[in-house]
């Protein structure tokens, strides 16, 4: 029996209507329309990330490899343990809420962070291994859940529109349109951002990948050869890579001893919350894809991709990464026929393979990185379709959460909002038999936290 034949028989490739090469060619495209996040994760993470006696070359690049590597391990247990075609990585919106939430607007050391990362992935993997699921998702408000996906999206675009200079701060008006017209990296970054959209539309695999290398070459060929000086920052600086990872790895431990309590539980209910959610999400709408779902709309053996995700999860945060969740664009593998885990195999591969490039990533100006943010925040605001509009019930918890994200420039806070007024509102409509304790008692839980936080009684330093 060839090497063929014995991948194909561990996978079951054939029981499942599809074939090795089907499978590979199916992982390759799910890498190429993901793997944007190898350059987007430390471009991210880079804002709240700094090592004393490290340049931020240095440190983009080892964010890079912690990138890649907790991929690998999620997505490698993925394939061998839940043998389902999907991929995963650490995710948008959760690194986001990492860097500017906790860090930037919390003022909680990044190694702290990190130790609530690994806090997450192991209650994660716990829930999971007793079986806890079904509790978890009742626990939450249901147009809370809906419209967490929409919020990150328009948090993500924000952050996304301000890195590239298209969206500036106004003193007048709070935020206004940047000098599109005269600054050279707002153009350069329009014409990126047009160009990837509509390499998005065309389904053209990996169109965000290109379109961030198409930006990168256009401002470097300006800079080089065109009439735009050096120093406007079209072309990302010279700087050092490396691929020593050690000043990120276990630095978690360390954040331990910087708890404080409170903020600490809040900080690790939200990573929780949108990893958990985006997760099943994710697995159901892609299994949907797949035509993996039972009678019920269920997604079989859901626990054991869901452990993927925790373990995974847990060994980025202790390799120095945010939360790792599984990625919506596993659906354009699936699509393309891959239906075992060797697509996800596959996938595994060209991550590793693509360690090889990482002194590249420290060459991509952060205006096309920005790109990303942009793309997949507009694309993520078709979730809110699931959201019951015609409810009022349901439109002032998920509008609530939608507005307060982007407007408070925190993911915690919009989930807050939410859950905080879905009890109210429904016992006001007289839908009081609707709420369960679990929910008063978290809107509870938001509102000391809110006094707490904004009453001036917590510091902000932790």
């Amino acid at each position: 029996m060839g090497i063929s034949e014995t991948v194909s028989d561990y996978f079951g490739v054939q029981e499942h209507g599809s074939s090795v090469r089907t499978e590979i060619l199916a992982g390759l495209t799910t890498f190429l329309t993901m793997s944007y996040i190898i350059v987007v994760n430390p471009a991210i993470l880079m804002n709240a990330i700094s090592i004393e006696g490290y340049s931020q070359g240095e440190i983009m690049s080892m964010l890079a490899v912690v990138t890649i590597i907790a991929a690998s391990v999620a997505t490698l247990i993925m394939a061998l343990y839940a043998n389902r075609p999907f991929a995963q990585a650490p995710g948008l919106g959760l690194n986001a809420f990492f860097a500017f939430t906790v860090v930037g607007a919390l003022g909680v050391p990044w190694q702290t962070a990190l130790a609530a990362v690994v806090v997450e992935g192991i209650v994660f993997i716990l829930l999971t291994v007793v079986g806890a699921r079904e509790y978890v998702i009742d626990l939450f408000p249901t147009p809370v859940k809906f419209a967490v996906g929409t919020g990150i999206g328009l948090f993500l675009a924000i952050i996304g529109l301000q890195g590239m200079g298209i969206v500036v701060d106004d003193q007048a008006t709070l935020v206004t349109l940047g000098a599109v017209a005269s600054d050279p990296v707002a153009i350069v970054s329009v014409f990126g951002l047009f160009l990837t959209l509509a390499l998005y539309a065309r389904g053209i695999p990996g169109s965000i990948v290109i379109g961030i290398a198409v930006t990168s070459v256009v401002g470097w060929v300006l800079t080089a050869f065109g009439p735009v000086a050096a120093d406007v920052g079209l072309v990302a600086q010279s700087v050092s890579a490396t691929y020593d990872i050690t000043p990120l790895a276990g630095a978690f431990v360390s954040g331990f001893g910087n708890v404080e309590l409170f903020t600490f539980s809040l900080i690790v209910f939200t990573f929780f919350f949108v990893d958990f959610f985006d997760t099943a999400g994710t697995l159901v709408g892609v299994g949907q894809a797949g035509n993996f779902l039972d009678e019920d709309g269920n997604l079989p053996d859901i626990d054991k991709p869901l452990m993927a995700d925790a373990v995974g999860t847990t060994v980025g945060g202790m390799l120095g990464t945010s939360t790792v969740t599984t990625y919506i664009e596993s659906a354009t593998g699936v699509e393309e026929g891959g239906r075992t885990g060797l697509t996800a195999l596959t996938v595994v591969g060209l991550f590793v393979a693509s360690l090889a490039i990482v002194p590249l990533v420290t060459r991509i100006p952060g205006y096309a990185t920005n790109i990303a943010l942009v793309v997949i925040g507009v694309v993520m605001l078709r979730n809110v379709v699931d959201i019951e509009w015609d409810s009022l019930t349901h439109v002032i918890p998920a509008g609530l959460t939608i507005l307060v994200m982007p407007f408070t420039y925190s993911i915690a806070y919009g989930i807050a909002a939410g859950i905080v007024s879905y009890p109210v509102i429904k016992l006001a409509a007289g839908e009081g038999e609707d709420v369960r304790i679990g929910h008063w008692v978290l809107a509870g839980a938001f509102v000391v936290y809110f006094v707490v936080r904004t009453g001036g009684i917590l510091a902000a330093q932790v």
